[in-house]
This record gives C-alpha cells, structure tokens and sequence, in this order.
C-alpha cells in the first residue's frame, strides 16, 4: 500500500515539475523570439529609413549612383534591398542569395503589406528551415511627393537557428533537472510516508491484538449464551427472546473479529495460504446449497451453472469464505423474485479460472464501484447497519483473491445488478 502511495506521490510530483518546466522552456522560448524578432524589426526599419533618404538623392542625382552602383550591387553584409522607381523598373539591387531571390521577388510583386510593417519570408526545404528573411517596404520621397519604393530585408536565418539550438540546449537541461527532480521526489516522498507508515503499523498492531484478545471473551459469553439457553428458567419467551438477541450479537461481533484477524494476517509479511488441490465446481455447488434457505426466505432463484469437475490448488476454507461473503451480499441486496448466478468457467489459454457471481439486485453507482473493496466503506451508510453489515466483507473477499494471486472487479449499474468477477491463476 505504501509502495504505491509512494509512486502515486512520485508521478503527481512528476507530472507537476513536467508542467512547470514546458512552461519555462515555451516562456523562454517564446520570450526570446520575440525580443530577438523585435529588435531585428526595428533594425530592418531603421535601415529601410536610410535607404530610403539615400535612394531619394541617388535618384535624383543618377550620374553619381553610376560611380558607386558597384559597390551597391555587392550588397552590406546580411541586409538585401530591391529599389524601384515610380514605373516599375528596378533602380538598385543588393540581392539575396540566388536559392531565395524568387521567392522575395515573389512577395514584392504580390506586395499588400502596410507601411513600417516588416514580414517574415521563409525558405522550407523536406520540413527544415533554409532560410529566413526579414522585409519590409518604404517609400521614396523627394518634396513629399513618391518617386520610388525600396525594399529592404535581413537574412535573420542563423539568429533563428540559434535561437533554436539555445533553446534545445535548454530543453536538455531542464530535462536532466526533471529526472533529478524525480529522484529527489521520490526520495522525499519516501521520507514523508514513514510517521504514515509508523502509524499505520501501530493501528495494524493494535487491530490484532485488540481482535485476539477479544476472541476469548466472546467465545466464553457465546458458550454462557447456550448454557442459559438449556436452562429451564429461560423457557420463558420474553428471556428466550433476549438471549437470541444477545447471541446474534455476539456472533456478528465474532464475525467483525474474525475478518479483523484475516486482514491484518494477510498484510504480514510471509503470509501463505495452505495449498491443496479440491474441486472447485463441488465446493461452489455445496455453497450454494448452504445459501439456499436465505435466498429462499426472500424469495429469491439462487443457481447454480457448476458442471464438471474442475480441479483448483488453493485454501478450501478461504475461498468458501470468499464464496459465503459475495451470495450473502447478492442475497441482501437483490430485491424479492430476483435471481443469482454463479457460475465458473475454464480458460486454459490464460491458464485461470474465472469465476462469476451475477445478480439482479439494486446495482452500485458507477462512483461507488471503485470503492467497495476498502474496508468499511458503505454505499449507503444507514442500509448496510440494519442488514448487519460492517462493511468489511467485500475487503475480506479482496484479501482471499489476492492471498491467491488472483484478481476481483466489479461491473454494475443502478436498478440492473452486479457481477462480481475473480479470476484465479491455475497452475
């Protein structure tokens, strides 16, 4: 129980510092891009300003662009630029590398961008970046009247792979801190559960010795109980009908002490079950038999589908108890001229049995069904106290599945019964 409070606490702690640490890395991420883009906008702004200012003289002094158009074409370091005058024509060029020029032509032919908004051109090849290109568009003014337009770009390309490489560098950091961080919950988590644990073993104890101590007691006023009931003096209605009433008491209360016991044995360390081979289907057949004059006082079809011998090695006395607990259930809770099934199949290929108990009764909520095997727990808690249920039975028939490696689960639905599954290895 503890082992898996501990890995219940370790995966919440993981999932929390996942969260926590995808949302870091996505902010910085995000934060670094757009302070990077920001800044490059405003520098491919400022320079298509300049350019522009420049153009405008250039345009109108052409015979001085002619002497330094060279050293124009042969472009300033990462910054592109496209001039054309008022017609059309290209005044002044500083291209781009010759893979992505088409497609920067491409976005100044088809321009429909605002003035001072700058657009991201990309080049994707098999779904890897090639490049990235910053451009915006600024207008050429000579005596506030529009003479031309030039196009500036960046290439921005080795900005965003860093930006990426940064990022994944980061991505990995934060990956080796959450497996740190993982151990160190897991660690941490095992530190908190030891007063749990502590405390849980002194209850545990306490249960026991309380249950032990209190099986003599209650087995000498059982024993007082039949002795006054041969008395002649209690031949008298009113006395007989007290010492049925006490007896009854008695034998619930030797019951709650006897799954007590089972439970808390069957938690001890090295807890083993005597073993031998039995006929499963003639021990559920003798159950059933046992049972019938309950489900027949409420008027209920108690069947049986056992057929031929089926051989299990187990502990006969626990898996009748197992028996007893789920048809005592399927009894109280199946309302009058309902029915009860148990039936047992074979499965070979998965070297199990499979047993079933299926009733017509009044079904459990579809929020109560992971529940019903802790112990105490009620679905109702005012109908299992008048049915003299304790709510340990449906635990106890937990235990004994367990104790035999096997599993228990329950399908059920309000007003349309439950069936109630075990499947038991079979070696």
């Amino acid at each position: 129980m503890f082992k898996k409070i501990r890995g219940e606490l370790t995966v919440f702690y993981a999932l929390v510092m996942t969260l926590f640490l995808a949302i870091l890395v996505f902010g910085m991420y995000s934060s670094m891009q757009w302070s990077i883009t920001s800044e490059q906008q405003r520098e491919v702004l400022l320079y298509a300003e300049e350019e522009a200012h420049e153009h405008a003289f250039l345009m109108q002094h052409q015979s001085a662009f002619e002497a330094e158009k060279s050293a124009y074409q042969e472009g300033s370091g990462r910054m592109y630029l496209y001039a054309f005058d008022q017609e059309g024509n290209l005044f002044n060029a500083s291209r781009p590398p010759a893979t992505i020029e088409p497609l920067v032509l491409d976005k100044i032919l088809h321009w429909d961008a605002p003035e001072n908004e700058v657009i991201l051109v990309t080049s994707t090849k098999n779904f890897h970046t090639d490049y990235k290109l910053m451009l915006t568009a600024k207008p050429i003014l000579l005596n506030n009247e529009q003479i031309g337009t030039v196009y500036v770009g960046r290439d921005v390309t080795a900005v965003y792979h860093g930006l990426n490489k940064a990022t994944l560098s980061f991505a990995l950091v934060a990956l080796a801190a959450l497996f740190a961080a993982i151990f160190a919950g897991y660690v941490m988590a095992g530190k908190a559960i030891v007063p749990l644990k502590q405390a849980y073993n002194r209850q545990k104890q306490f249960t026991a010795d309380a249950s032990h101590e209190l099986r003599t007691p209650l087995s000498i006023v059982l024993s007082a109980i039949e002795i006054l009931e041969d008395e002649p003096e209690s031949k008298t209605p009113f006395i007989r009908e007290i010492l049925s009433d006490v007896k009854d008491e008695v034998l619930k209360m030797t019951s709650l002490v006897a799954g007590l016991l089972l439970l808390v044995r069957s938690e001890q360390p090295g807890q083993g079950l005597d073993r031998k081979p039995f006929d499963l289907n003639q021990l559920i057949k003798q159950t059933v038999r046992k049972m019938q004059p309950l489900a027949k006082a409420k008027s209920l079809a108690l069947i049986s589908t056992a057929g031929a011998n089926i051989d299990f090695a187990g502990e006969r006395e626990k898996i009748q108890q197992l028996l007893v607990i789920l048809l005592d259930n399927a009894i109280k809770y199946t309302p009058a001229g309902g029915s009860i099934t148990v039936s047992l199949e074979d499965r070979p290929e998965q070297k199990q049995l499979r047993l079933k108990v299926e009733d017509t009764g009044i079904g459990i909520a579809a929020a109560d069904c992971p529940r019903i095997f802790e112990r105490f727990y009620r679905t109702d808690k005012a109908r299992p106290r008048q049915s003299g249920g304790s709510g340990l039975g449906l635990a106890i028939a937990q235990e004994i599945v367990h104790l035999h490696k096997g599993t228990i689960q329950v399908i059920s639905k309000i007003h349309e019964g439950s069936i109630f599954i075990i499947d038991l290895p079979q070696k």
